[in-house]
């Protein structure tokens, strides 16, 4: 990933946040990375240089600022915007892919060689898939020791490690600190308070504006019972994760408080952190560049008032690909409360409780699995036979392997394949695209409410022309797709904004 180095340090002399999660800037003479906003002395040009990801700065021997926190950031917007197979790997490697299947797991499922794989991680982003996945494993950590009482040996293991001496060694390397360093670095940040056996309270940081009230609003018009739940500016729901479920509540505040969304988790096994911290960050879009976003949506005379009315809007992601794609089929061709009653449903015949620990007050019910609903779905789910089949097939195609929906995918070969499914065609593709890869170019011209706030708006409704003119907002179409949903009528909305 080639960098404007001026431009990069032009940024670090202004202490730019909005460059955080872009580039780190790493200083030669202190052997330290840092955020572009750090609030050190800005060091000379000639002692910085500036790489793509933590993970090269580490390669390089680089260790991370204490005081700045560069892993504490929010990630790059290129993992969505790019739809390479750098950018596909990243998305897998922050889901924790490489410490549960290695890096030959992390290859397969991209379809490449690991030699292949190795070579283009390292000219793209300056380290390979080991590099990159042992930052991952580092701030895994680090959340860890900062956020539980956990002992450090099990904190080793629940990020990811080989051994205790390795997590030492890497932590070491990293923050410059022993781990117990960390921790009493950070009982001084949160006072007298300790951090609670079973519960980790993190922060989710985001670049502003963000549009809390949208993602708010669009959750729990959608909730299934037992398996999410809105109350106030608090989103609940439970997670089916690699190691185990968990649950989560997201401080969601109109006003949101200082960058940061609060998230206050409940695992069954610690090494799912990683995955459900990098599920939830793609479920509220938290990695989006929204001043990008709304410059150049904002330039469209037409879209500007509802780009100005909602500033920071946000692509609702997923959790839980599977889960999204039966959702979506489900929702097909009927209203969004006609979609979350068959959703309940199926969520409440097949459905898991989780232990009354783990669930506390909030919801208890995961929401079925593949194999699940392809031996039973046809025999709870009503409604048309066509769907009904769709539905069971999906899951089925997803149950045998033949269909792969994680955050690694292609986006063009997931619409091939979910096309050539019975019952599945190009707008439940492309919305799975937009929520499962975070696609932010995808504008569903089709969709009856995407054409309807375009009319709302002045702006062309017809097919041909509402394509030409959108032309102009790539590659933020997603994004225009989603103000165009907003300003739908709301007496004319419909299950194809599910």
């Amino acid at each position: 990933m080639l960098l404007d180095q001026e431009r990069c340090y032009r940024a670090v002399a202004s202490r730019d946040a909005r460059f955080d999660g872009h580039f780190i800037t790493a200083v030669r003479t202190t052997g330290i990375y840092c955020r572009p906003s750090c609030p050190a002395v800005t060091p000379k040009r000639h002692n910085v240089e500036f790489l793509p990801t933590a993970g090269a700065a580490q390669q390089r021997g680089y260790r991370a600022c204490r005081r700045c926190q560069p892993d504490a950031v929010p990630g790059s917007p290129d993992w969505n915007l790019r739809a390479d197979l750098a950018a596909r790997a990243m998305r897998l490697i922050a889901d924790g892919v490489v410490e549960r299947e290695g890096v030959p797991g992390l290859a397969a499922r991209l379809g490449y060689s690991e030699r292949h794989l190795n070579r283009v991680l390292t000219a793209e982003l300056g380290a390979g898939p080991l590099a990159l996945a042992r930052a991952h494993r580092a701030h895994t950590a680090r959340l860890l020791i900062e956020t539980t009482p956990l002992g450090m040996a099990d904190i080793a293991f629940a990020a990811g490690f080989a051994s205790v001496r390795q997590f030492n060694d890497t932590v070491r390397e990293v923050y410059g600190v022993p781990p117990t360093t960390l921790r009493t670095e950070a009982g001084r940040r949160r006072g007298a308070a300790p951090a609670v056996a079973g519960t980790l309270v993190l922060r989710l940081p985001y670049r502003p504006p963000f549009d809390a009230d949208g993602l708010l609003a669009f959750f729990a018009a959608r909730a299934i019972e037992g398996v999410e739940s809105v109350e106030g500016t608090t989103y609940r729901r439970t997670l089916r994760l690699p190691h185990g479920a968990a649950t989560v509540a997201l401080d969601l505040v109109p006003t949101p408080r200082n960058g940061h969304v609060v998230a206050t988790l409940r695992l069954a096994d610690p090494r799912d952190l990683g995955p459900a911290v990098a599920r939830l960050r793609r479920l509220l879009d938290l990695d989006a560049d929204p001043v990008a976003v709304d410059a150049a949506l904002g330039a469209d005379p037409d879209l500007a008032p509802a780009v100005a009315a909602v500033p920071g809007i946000r692509l609702p992601g997923t959790v839980d690909g599977v889960e999204t794609a039966l959702r979506a089929v489900l929702g097909q061709q009927v209203s969004v409360a006609a979609a979350r009653t068959a959703a309940s449903r199926l969520a409440a015949a097949l459905g898991e409780r989780l232990p009354a620990g783990l669930a506390g007050d909030g919801p208890d019910l995961l929401f079925p699995t593949p194999e699940a609903i392809a031996e039973r779905g046809a025999e709870v789910l009503t409604g048309p036979q066509r769907r009904i089949a769709t539905v069971v097939g999906l899951a089925g195609a997803v149950a045998d392997g033949s269909l792969v929906l994680d955050p690694g995918c292609d986006p063009a070969e997931l619409r091939t394949t979910l096309c050539a499914l019975p019952g599945v065609g190009p707008w439940t593709a492309g919305y799975l695209a937009m929520r499962l890869l975070g696609d932010p170019d995808e504008l569903l011209a089709t969709d009856l409410g995407v054409r309807r706030g375009a009319a709302a708006l002045g702006l062309p409704s017809d097919l041909a022309g509402l394509t030409a003119r959108a032309a102009g907002w790539a590659p933020w179409r997603s994004y225009a797709a989603t103000h165009l949903w907003r300003a739908m009528p709301a007496a004319t909305s419909n299950g194809r904004t599910s």
